[in-house]
């Protein structure tokens, strides 16, 4: 069993997609990046990357590779994923702070497509989210961050 630990954040730009956790949000203002921006599955794929000790985002999809410009996270969880067959995802507990967009609502439909794109029980997912309460980029709405840590049963 490993344990990795994963972190992202970018900041909040006006016009682009706001995609957080694989699904699309109704509001003004997305997150800026190489690829959709989506933090929840960047973090998650540091996390998984972490806990294989394979290295980070940045060597495995940065601005340097411009075959990841516009991609959808989950494509970046998927080539993960892909190049440690059998690998199996014990559980994964995700926070997500910011202002905005409100998460409560989805809350369960993030859960169903993280798991979805592990191909784990959807009770073997959490997701939590936090306004930030006013503090910092994240909280005062210019940003959004996202932490995950994750267990994973190496393939034997």
């Amino acid at each position: 069993m490993r344990v990795g630990h994963g972190y992202d954040i970018h900041p909040l730009v006006a016009g682009r997609p706001c995609v957080v956790g694989g699904l699309e949000f109704d509001c003004p203002a997305g997150p800026e990046g190489h690829s959709d921006g989506d933090v929840v599955l960047h973090a998650l794929c540091d996390a998984l990357l972490g806990a294989l000790a394979l290295g980070d985002m940045g060597e495995w999809f940065g601005t340097a590779r411009p075959e990841w410009r516009g991609a959808e996270s989950s494509r970046f969880v998927a080539a993960i994923l892909a190049s440690v067959p059998g690998l199996c995802v014990v559980n994964v507990d995700v926070t997500v702070v910011g202002a905005r967009p409100r998460m409560a609502a989805r809350r369960q439909e993030m859960r169903d497509r993280i798991a979805s794109l592990l191909s784990i029980p959807a009770g073997a997912v959490s997701v939590k989210a936090s306004s930030g309460n006013g503090v910092g980029e994240a909280g005062r709405g210019e940003a959004i961050e996202a932490t995950v840590v994750l267990l994973v049963e190496e393939p034997r």
